[in-house]
């Protein structure tokens, strides 16, 4: 057995061993399970059904890192975007007006385009033109708006009687449920514990059972019979919408620049910048099978860093998540148990988290940081990640007309800054 991994791995040739890919594998799983819950939480506001997104983020989760393992040899995790879940429910269902299951066919034709990119250089081609600024504007932005998202689920910001937003009720129960929670997933962070999302969740129920405000353990034997409630449902009736369209616009963009961003950070960092191509191929096939599978499309998890930090060079531990995944399919009758102030804490630290990119953006030139902070502001405000994207895109060309040290702006730039331009006409 270790000679076959050994050879469909090239475990030798890249320094590692079947124990550490495992161990690896398996400290991986443990990062990322929160989105088991966190991801079918987001889908059910879009009413997809709570069981059904449950197994379909399992099932999307299983294949991409399978997919990921075998087709690219990288250990990364594929499994359901943070922030990308949230445009599906909040923009493309709440504010756009579609189905769910309209959001579904938008998910697949985006798949479908960004694997024409990926499997061409298109997709190096396009991030390449994209100014890193604004790239880096999105990930805060996308951050920000995991932040309200945790807030307002957790209760800590509700509607306010003479403002836009105020603090929640303090003598509520759930409130204090999130707000104990959320301390401690901070701590458990800060201490650098393994799993520590997995630990928040745990901990976070246990409070909310001290506190009464838990959920109830489904009664109903394991079963995957509601996942025919999402498998194969994108409906294409939409086609002919003008918000199909710009929904699907939007989410391309977005997965195109957050994945190719990414994922080369990724590699780059493991050293392995030739797997690229690959990665990209394997992303975009999983992001187009999510919208089959009944959830929203898969990136290459932040996550992923636990596993490298912990030896892993290889796919074999991609594969060994998969494989934790599917046993994950035992726990789904008391996934209901865990109630919204145990979810919330872990969105709001991973916005935390992802609002450090910050910290990286080059702010000395107006233009640059104008155009980007755009993105940052509109996205949250606005409750919208797709009219944050474009206000900054169409700014972005605009502005570089005015500065007194022009440098050539990609031709590339106003076309897409026309196309979201378009979009907000049409809206």
């Amino acid at each position: 057995m270790h000679k076959l991994l050994d050879k469909v791995f090239r475990l030798k040739a890249h320094g590692t061993s079947v124990r550490t890919e495992l161990l690896a594998g398996m400290i991986g799983f443990f990062t990322v399970v929160y989105i088991i819950v966190v991801n079918s939480s987001i889908l059910s506001e879009a009413g997809v059904p709570y069981q059904g997104a449950i197994l379909a983020t399992i099932f999307i989760s299983v294949v991409g890192c399978l997919v990921m393992g075998f087709w690219a040899n990288a250990p990364l995790i594929l499994m359901p975007g943070m922030g990308i879940n949230a445009l599906f429910a909040y923009n493309f269902v709440q504010t756009l007006g579609l189905s769910w299951q309209q959001a579904l066919a938008v998910v697949v034709v985006s798949g479908f385009l960004f694997m024409i990119l990926a499997f061409t250089p298109l997709a190096r081609k396009l991030n390449d033109t994209i100014p890193l600024i604004l790239k880096q504007g999105i990930t805060v932005g996308l951050g920000l708006f995991l932040v309200l998202l945790g807030l307002e689920k957790g209760e800590l910001i509700t509607r306010g009687k003479h403002a836009i937003l105020a603090i929640g009720d303090m003598h509520d129960p759930f409130v204090w449920s999130t707000l104990i929670t959320l301390i401690i997933t901070m701590i458990l962070l800060v201490r650098k514990v393994p799993g520590a999302f997995l630990w928040s969740i745990l901990v976070g129920t246990l409070v909310s059972v001290l506190f009464g405000v838990h959920g109830e353990v489904s009664k109903d034997a394991l079963s995957l019979a509601p996942w025919k409630d999402v498998l194969f449902q994108a409906d294409f009736s939409g086609v002919g919408q003008v918000a199909f369209w710009t929904s699907v616009f939007s989410l391309t963009m977005v997965l195109v620049f957050e994945t190719v961003g990414l994922t080369y950070g990724q590699t780059k960092q493991l050293g392995q910048t030739e797997k690229l191509p690959r990665v990209l191929q394997a992303s975009s096939f999983t992001a187009f099978l999510s919208g089959l599978f009944g959830t929203s499309p898969t990136i290459s998890a932040l996550e992923s860093g636990s596993m490298s930090a912990s030896g892993a060079r290889t796919g074999l531990s991609s594969v060994t998540v998969a494989i934790f995944f599917l046993m994950s399919l035992v726990l789904m009758p008391y996934i209901s148990f865990i109630p919204n102030s145990a979810i919330a804490p872990i969105l709001i630290v991973i916005g935390m988290s992802m609002l450090q990119e910050m910290k990286e953006m080059d702010l000395s030139n107006a233009a640059d940081t104008f155009s980007a902070l755009l993105i940052v502001i509109i996205i949250p405000f606005s409750y919208s990640i797709a009219d944050g994207i474009a206000a900054g895109f169409i700014a972005y060309p605009i502005l570089k007309l005015f500065t007194k040290n022009r440098t050539r702006t990609p031709i590339l730039m106003y076309i897409i800054a026309a196309l979201f331009l378009l979009q907000f006409i049409l809206q």
